[in-house]
């Protein structure tokens, strides 16, 4: 009677520092609904500005200096809701996320971020993004020289330089996963901190036509 061989050992499953945490993705939707928000604040205000109330005030409005004057600052007055909803609907477009995204300037942060402190995103796995994103670059290098290499001597050493870096992308998987995720949250967190900033813009612009649009049309009657 011959004792059966033992079953090879499975391959440990790799434990990331945030796999207890949500995804990054999770924030997508309440950014998207805030921005949302946001378009339908600034439509309104757009609609208030076309509305009635214009409309009886032009007949406040004498002679063509004041209608001018009416005229450009409702422009003004919509142009800053244009710009507000405009802005703020960038938000919406989903990104396109690679791993080229992390060098742009809207993953900056996320990278200094993770870079400042690689061990307590990627453990011993990286000792930092361009260490994390390198093993896929090594396999594609490899697997060129392979296709061109000849030598059968040649060819079996990089095979097993082959099966290393593919074994190094089998473990830093999970952690690439997670940081494109991660980056592409922060693209859009980028997109909706910038249209906050156009948005005070697009007050200054609503304000100040309002208030020019009020001024002339409360005023007409004097004349």
């Amino acid at each position: 009677m011959t004792a059966e061989p033992p079953s090879a050992p499975s391959e440990p499953a790799v434990v990331t520092p945030f796999d207890t945490l949500p995804s990054p993705l999770d924030a997508v939707p309440e950014l998207r609904a805030a921005a949302r928000w946001m378009i339908a604040s600034f439509g309104a205000v757009g609609v208030a500005l076309v509305g009635g109330g214009p409309l009886v005030a032009v007949g406040k409005v004498h002679g063509l200096g004041e209608a001018l004057v009416a005229g450009a600052a409702l422009v003004v007055a919509l142009t800053g809701v244009c710009l507000a909803v405009w802005q703020v609907s960038r938000v919406l477009v989903p990104p396109i996320t690679t791993a080229a995204t992390l060098g742009t300037p809207a993953a900056r942060g996320l990278r200094e971020l993770i870079d400042a402190s690689p061990a307590d995103f990627f453990g011993s796995a990286a000792t930092g993004v361009d260490d994390l994103l390198r093993h896929r670059a090594v396999a594609v290098n490899i697997h060129r020289a392979l296709a061109a290499e000849t030598d059968p001597h040649r060819r079996a050493q990089l095979r097993g330089h082959l099966d290393r870096a593919k074994a190094n992308i089998a473990r830093t998987d999970p952690f690439v996963r997670w940081l494109l995720a991660m980056a592409h949250v922060w693209q859009i967190r980028a997109a909706f901190h910038e249209a906050r900033r156009w948005c005070l813009l697009a007050v200054a612009l609503v304000a100040a036509g309002a208030v020019a649009f009020l001024t002339v049309t409360g005023g007409g009657g004097k004349g």
